[in-house]
């Protein structure tokens, strides 16, 4: 795929992850971490379900499989306990300025380690440089912390 067809809509995805963040850092010191995990899933659920009706009224097919429900479901899993874990290092005052760049740089070198060594997906030199590059910032940010 031709990097001008994604990068406009992964850079909205980024800023939308960027909202997500810093509002988790915000609102942690004003409810109990599952709580703020359950109101942010719910409103995540709404969209969502929007979203299908959406597309449900514009005739498009939602042909789903048992394993993709499966694999979403596990996905779910992950990002409700990620949610649950960034309000609570929120919570006992890590600063967003280092939580959200460790926890999505490591999020990032763990999926792409899992994209190369699980998927067989390939990975340039230039690539794993970046990969290296983040390593290196996580442990530049974790040690100044």
């Amino acid at each position: 795929m031709e990097t001008s067809a994604w990068l406009p809509l992964a850079l909205l995805t980024a800023l939308c992850l960027a909202g997500y963040n810093f509002f988790i850092k915000l609102s942690a010191d004003e409810l109990p971490p599952a709580l703020g995990a359950v109101v942010l899933q719910v409103v995540a659920a709404v969209l969502g379900a929007l979203w299908l009706l959406k597309l449900r009224w514009q005739g498009q097919p939602l042909g789903f499989s048992g394993k993709g429900v499966g694999l979403a479901a596990l996905a779910g899993l992950g990002v409700g306990l990620a949610e649950i874990l960034t309000f609570v290092l929120f919570r006992r005052g890590l600063p967003a300025s280092v939580g959200t760049p460790v926890i999505v740089g490591g999020s990032v070198l763990l999926s792409a380690l899992l994209g190369w060594v699980v998927l067989r997906e390939s990975l340039s030199l230039a690539q794993a440089g970046g990969l290296l590059l983040i390593v290196v910032g996580i442990a530049l940010l974790a040690r100044g912390h």
